[in-house]
């Protein structure tokens, strides 16, 4: 997110009784991109005033904000030493993914049981255009890595709010909080891997817009459980051994 975007968020204008609690779900949503993006390191202590330097707000929205990003379990909080980005093991990454897969199967089964409103079928449409364009070419540098990234995240946030269950959603969340498990992080950009992934979406979508929730289920499950797959290979340096339940 650039400087002059950061600085919108903050003068956007709102009631004068909504500016708190806007400005403080802006600065969580902010840090908790950062960390999911990976400018955090795992173990790196979050500093609030370097934080409220560096978001141009004040120290209590920054506070209240890494007290929510901890109720996550995406912070740790220490006494005497405050916040900073939870380590999380290989094993706790893998059941995350395991949970998230079957969350967002269920996600695209209610899409295709309930229909896809209007909104989200434009969403995805035009993401999964804006993906084959990216795709079409051989090579992906740093650009079109960002340009696919926010593609992947906008498909599946489009299907979670097409599925329209908020606990379901809230669910999905938590999944995210793991920072290696969430839609914002594309595991590889081998081209190969990227339109193989890219072609899941294709498919996912046409059995919600055929109105087939088992398949679309069943797609969104296997979709999801290959990035697991590819992730802990790249975390482990090996191929991952089968686990002992599905």
């Amino acid at each position: 997110m650039t400087d002059a975007a950061l600085r919108q968020i903050e003068t956007d204008e709102v009631s004068p009784e909504a500016r708190p609690a806007t400005r403080t779900l802006s600065v969580v949503d902010r840090i908790r991109t950062a960390v999911l993006a990976g400018e955090f390191e795992p173990g790196t202590r979050l500093h609030e005033v370097r934080l409220s330097e560096r978001l141009g707000v004040s120290r209590t929205p920054i506070r209240s904000a890494l007290q929510s990003l901890a109720s996550e379990g995406m912070l740790e909080y220490t006494p005497n030493r405050g916040y900073s980005v939870r380590r999380f093991s290989t094993a706790e990454i893998v059941d995350a993914y395991e949970i998230r897969a079957v969350m967002e199967a269920l996600a695209a089964r209610f899409a295709a049981e309930r229909g896809l409103p209007e909104a989200e079928r434009a969403a995805i449409e035009r993401v999964l255009a804006e993906g084959d364009e990216i795709l079409a070419a051989r090579d992906l540098g740093e650009e079109e890595k960002l340009a696919y990234t926010a593609v992947n995240t906008t498909f599946h946030e489009a299907i979670h709010s097409a599925a329209r269950c908020r606990m379901l959603g809230d669910m999905i969340r938590v999944c995210h909080s793991v920072p290696h498990s969430s839609h914002r992080n594309v595991v590889s950009f081998e081209h190969m891997d990227v339109r193989r992934r890219h072609d899941d979406h294709h498919r996912i979508y046409d059995a919600i817009l055929a109105c087939d929730p088992y398949r679309a289920e069943m797609l969104m499950r296997e979709h999801v459980a290959s990035v697991k797959t590819s992730l802990v290979r790249a975390l482990s340096g090996r191929p991952m051994a089968r686990r002992g339940r599905s």
